[in-house]
């Protein structure tokens, strides 16, 4: 009879939560792993329930499973229902699986928390969203409702907020749980919750993935204090069912995983997804710099991108006299999908398709308009890939930690003037580097236009305004260095006598090192190549971390 009841329990927990592994079939269906393993290989051999691995940067490969067609109406038998009530009263559509397997790796994470949950409160409702700006909602046996968000390393600045504002205009959940890929962007979402109408509670992306109900390491939207899930709860308002949103008009049934070929998010491993993330995040890079941020030998590092390209993911292409790498559209497709981002605003912004498809690659044939931009500067692009690169291998020759590292899109940092006007920075990169729990975070500017004191002192100015405020410390917890790179020796010294100038004037104090090309090519991004206003003699540039060498 338990035997019964445990089968008939992971078929409705299947139907209500696709692609579950056996670690969350046992933590949300509330059966002991000598239950649910053997009752789940049983399902296997009969038909009933098929499977596939998957594997994400954060979380080990493991073995994901779903309802056959045939444990679909093997279900709609048990309950009592046709197939198409089933698909109204489930997420077993094929629309609905496949939004949910484009999305895996972001699941996967999703399905963690709810896992953690299940340890503060059992039995649990879920609900995934198709449209709706929650990822998913959670409902307590107490009739709480918990609603999750998560945001993508792709996620825009701009799009996120909208869809923070367009959660505030619907029905709300008692509480809010939101997932950040990284600390900089979980203060940006800190700030965009300040004055919610409901209780926010923050993690790190990694974090939510290993942690269980009583680890504390969830963040109100405001105050320091660090909160276990179960605690965060406690801060829940009163029971709300979770919101709804509008069915789809036509649903057909699910064909099986094994008959149409397995997911995309299947086939990559995390080492293939992790090359596919840096090849999108540093567009026209070369394989010897990619080999380096990856930390990967030449063999490995054409196996993965043999793979990538093999799969149509990405693409190579010969200018300037090198082989460069890009993302194709299906795989600037891949990873947007995967973050719930708009495949066509990205597509705009980084596609490689040619306008002119009989004409040769070349930035004016290019139709992604950011892609155009960094391939028409194309000495500019390798020179800050070069550091990057050079930065990575520094970084793990000397047993350091590269915790961050932001590409020129993700490294602008926003902030409200004086005078209540909107101004930016806008880096080549940013890095966030540690050695014994200390960290240090990096703005990089490789400059190679400002050669008078005029265009000097016009590059310095939005720095002079970002670090007049205090948004420096908020967006990430210390006082960034600003490392400003130049061509020739020169140069650099003209910029620090400019820089030590105009700071005064401004009575802004800015943590400044400057440097010259070639002394960074033979020291390294961490070797003593830097100087500041007020030190000539070449210093390391992380001097809180200590020296490197």
């Amino acid at each position: 009879m338990s035997r019964s009841r445990c089968r008939t329990e992971l078929m409705r927990r299947l139907a209500e939560l696709p692609f579950l592994d056996r670690l969350e079939l046992v933590a949300i269906s509330g059966w002991s792993r000598g239950a649910v393993y053997p009752t789940l290989n049983r399902l296997q051999r009969e038909g009933l329930v098929g499977s596939f691995t998957h594997a994400s940067t954060l979380a080990p490969r493991t073995m994901r499973f779903y309802l056959t067609q045939k444990g679909l109406a093997w279900l709609a038998r048990d309950e009592g229902v046709s197939l198409a009530d089933l698909m109204r009263r489930y997420r077993v559509s094929q629309q609905e699986r496949r939004l949910l397997l484009q999305r895996l790796d972001g699941v996967s994470s999703i399905y963690r928390v709810a896992s953690a949950l299940t340890e503060a409160a059992h039995p649990i409702r879920f609900r995934w969203y198709r449209a709706h700006p929650l990822d998913a909602a959670i409902t307590l046996p107490d009739g709480r409702s918990v609603g999750i968000i998560r945001r993508g390393i792709t996620a825009e600045r701009t799009a996120f907020a909208k869809r923070i504002r367009r959660l505030w205009e619907g029905d709300l959940t008692s509480v809010l749980l939101l997932l950040a890929p990284d600390e900089t962007r979980l203060r940006q979402v800190r700030r965009l919750l300040q004055g919610a109408p409901r209780f926010c509670a923050l993690t790190l992306e990694a974090d939510a993935a290993q942690a269980g109900a009583t680890d504390s390491i969830w963040r109100a939207a405001s105050g320091s204090a660090r909160l276990s899930l179960r605690e965060a709860l406690g801060y829940a308002g009163a029971g709300r069912e979770w919101p709804r949103e509008r069915p789809l008009t036509k649903r057909w049934l699910a064909a099986d995983i094994t008959a149409t070929g397995r997911p995309l998010a299947s086939l990559l491993s995390a080492a293939e997804k992790r090359t596919l993330d840096l090849i999108g995040d540093w567009p026209w890079i070369t394989p010897v710099h990619l080999g380096s941020l990856l930390g990967v030998e030449r063999a490995r590092l054409s196996q993965l991108l043999g793979r990538l390209t093999e799969l149509e993911l990405v693409s190579v292409h010969r200018f300037a006299g090198r082989s460069r790498l890009a993302l194709t559209d299906r795989g600037i497709a891949c990873l947007v999908r995967r973050d719930r981002t708009a495949v066509g605003a990205a597509r705009q912004r980084w596609s490689v398709e040619p306008l002119n498809s009989e004409a040769p690659v070349g930035w004016r044939n290019v139709s992604g308009a950011r892609n155009r931009q960094l391939l028409r500067h194309i000495t500019h692009t390798q020179s800050v890939h070069e550091f990057v690169a050079s930065l990575a291998e520094q970084t793990r020759a000397n047993s350091w930690r590269l915790e961050q590292l932001d590409p020129p899109h993700r490294a602008s940092r926003y902030f409200r003037h004086n005078d209540g006007s909107i101004r930016s920075i806008q880096p080549d990169a940013f890095a966030v580097v540690s050695r014994d729990n200390q960290q240090q975070a990096l703005f990089l500017e490789w400059e190679r236009r400002a050669v008078r004191p005029t265009t000097m002192a016009a590059r310095l100015a939005p720095y002079l305004r970002y670090y007049r405020t205090p948004r420096p410390t908020d967006d990430h917890g210390t006082q960034p260095t600003l490392l400003v790179v130049f061509e020739d020796e020169l140069a650099a010294d003209q910029f620090l006598r400019v820089a030590e100038q105009v700071m005064s004037q401004a009575s802004v104090s800015i943590p400044l090192k400057v440097s010259d090309a070639a002394s960074v090519e033979r020291h390294g991004p961490l070797g003593p190549a830097w100087r500041s206003p007020n030190r000539v003699i070449p210093d390391f540039p992380l001097a809180a971390l200590g020296d490197p060498l």
